[in-house]
């Protein structure tokens, strides 16, 4: 069960690594041009403040288990990017821009995944 945590967290939080450095430091622009659309039509704190909370989970996932310093912070992280999902399949269904939620699906699982497995490991 701890292999099955380390490879969906580590996988989950490569994903949040990038996701959340581009909507932290790249310009709104080419937020845009890259896809992410919506980061046109939203406040600039807003997608920096999304970002920053991505980064935070996905830290959160790895490093509190890895050092062994309060390791139940990881599946709080992993609960945390579950309501970052949730908040972003109902911003995208509200949006019509449905194309993006099989990403935000499988992200979403994978979140639920890892915050169980967390549970079950450091609880």
């Amino acid at each position: 069960m701890v292999i099955a945590y380390w490879i969906v967290a580590g996988l989950l939080a490569l994903a949040y690594l990038a996701a959340g450095a581009q909507k932290a430091f790249r310009a709104p622009a080419a937020l845009v041009a890259s896809g992410i659309g919506w980061a046109g039509d939203v406040p600039l704190l807003a997608v920096r403040a999304i970002g920053i909370v991505e980064i935070l989970g996905a830290i959160g996932l790895i490093l509190p288990p890895l050092v062994g310093v309060a390791p139940i912070l990881a599946p709080l992280a992993a609960v945390g990017l579950v309501l970052v999902q949730v908040g972003a399949v109902v911003f995208h269904l509200r949006r019509g821009e449905s194309k993006v939620l099989p990403m935000n699906l499988v992200l979403l699982l994978m979140a639920v995944v890892a915050g169980a497995l967390g549970f079950i490991l450091w609880t």
